[in-house]
């Protein structure tokens, strides 16, 4: 918990519902400072929504959330995201710290940056090992590097808490590796929540793991279990890395 006693996020009950369609249905999480959480789950499974609901862009029906004890709405400076799928018109004339500068902009931020905002665009600069490049247009950078400053972005508003919606989808593997152990390193100093579909890197990455179809299967434990994957994606699933199927379960009894 923090200074005030009250955890990161908490979430009870929420439900939500797009028409005749439940998207979220009976979810309860709480996040707690220190907590890496991941969640994995089958497209349209709700996992988007749920970080949606978590920065108050989406009003649940039923149910209640807090961050940091307030209401989303009113603690939407309290939180960081990065959003899935960002593209940038490669031809537009911005640097990447101007860009990791916008994420100091808000409804009663000066047009002109400070001193203190310059200080916080290059200490999330240093963070994310980009400060080499801090002058570069964007449109130049890598998908790696775009990643690392759209996350500088996010740390550049100085939030309580981290959330991430696919950070590593359009990245090769080698890439996105290298953005999960600056997630592994961030996670010692910020709370963070992480979607993704990578079921056999994120369960080598993050400290917990929850499976999101609709409903959530959470133990607050690293362990993934083939009754929460299969509980999540509504079949059994083989897992392959290199063409080789494998496990990233613990066994279980006499299972080999």
């Amino acid at each position: 918990m923090n200074a005030n006693g009250s955890p990161a996020i908490e979430i009870r009950g929420i439900d939500v519902r797009f028409g005749e369609t439940e998207a979220l249905e009976a979810i309860d999480l709480t996040i707690e400072e220190g907590d890496f959480l991941g969640i994995i789950g089958p497209n349209a499974g709700g996992k988007t929504t749920l970080l949606k609901v978590m920065l108050g862009l989406i009003e649940p029906d039923r149910g209640e959330i807090r961050v940091f004890g307030r209401p989303p709405r009113e603690a939407r400076g309290l939180i960081g995201y990065v959003p899935q799928y960002a593209r940038f018109d490669t031809d537009f004339p911005i640097s990447v710290a101007e860009m990791v500068g916008m994420g100091r902009l808000g409804p009663r931020t000066r047009r002109t940056p400070r001193a203190r905002d310059r200080e916080l665009v290059r200490q999330a600069l240093d963070t994310v090992e980009l400060s080499d490049v801090a002058d570069v247009r964007v449109g130049r950078l890598s998908g790696g590097q775009l990643q690392r400053a759209l996350i500088a972005r996010a740390l550049a508003a100085e939030p309580k808490v981290l959330l991430l919606d696919e950070p590593t989808a359009s990245l090769d593997t080698h890439i996105g590796r290298s953005v999960y152990g600056l997630l592994d390193r961030l996670a010692d100093e910020i709370p963070i929540v992480l979607v993704s579909h990578d079921i056999g890197v994120i369960s080598r990455t993050v400290r917990t793991i929850a499976c999101l179809n609709v409903r959530l299967h959470y133990h607050h434990s690293r362990e993934l279990t083939p009754e929460m994957v299969e509980a999540a994606y509504g079949c059994p699933v083989d897992l392959v890395a290199h063409g080789v199927p494998h496990r990233v379960f613990e066994s279980h009894g006499d299972e080999a």
